[in-house]
């Protein structure tokens, strides 16, 4: 079977890695930074695995993630809520196509979405 690994838009370095690494607890894989020129990276936390760019055409902002199956939420969501990052406060919701499903989005300062849902 194939990786997808999603391509997602940003345009500050420092913000991406405050919202991804240090209040979403992602890990720097690598990253390709040449002087001078737009940075790209690679992040994970367990099984997700993002790419994160500020080069021009690579894609658009504004997309929206789904990660289905993410266990554990809830402690996610209250581990999130107890981090000092003053910009996002998540919702935890069930959402309507499925009553025993729990789901947070949380946005990152670039409007890209990323929805986690932890399946009952």
């Amino acid at each position: 079977m194939a990786t997808v690994k999603p391509i997602l838009r940003i345009f500050d370095y420092a913000k991406a890695i405050e919202f991804y690494l240090d209040w979403l607890g992602f890990t720097l894989d690598w990253e390709h930074r040449p002087a001078g020129s737009p940075g790209y990276l690679q992040v994970t936390r367990g099984d997700i695995t993002l790419h994160l760019s500020e080069h021009h055409g690579d894609c658009a902002p504004g997309a929206r993630i789904f990660i289905d199956d993410f266990a554990g939420l809830p402690a996610y969501h209250a581990h999130l809520l107890a981090r000092p990052y003053p910009h996002n406060r998540p919702g935890l919701d069930v959402p309507f196509y499925d009553p025993t499903a729990l789901e947070m989005t949380v946005i990152d300062p670039f409007h890209n979405r990323l929805t986690f849902v932890e399946r009952g």
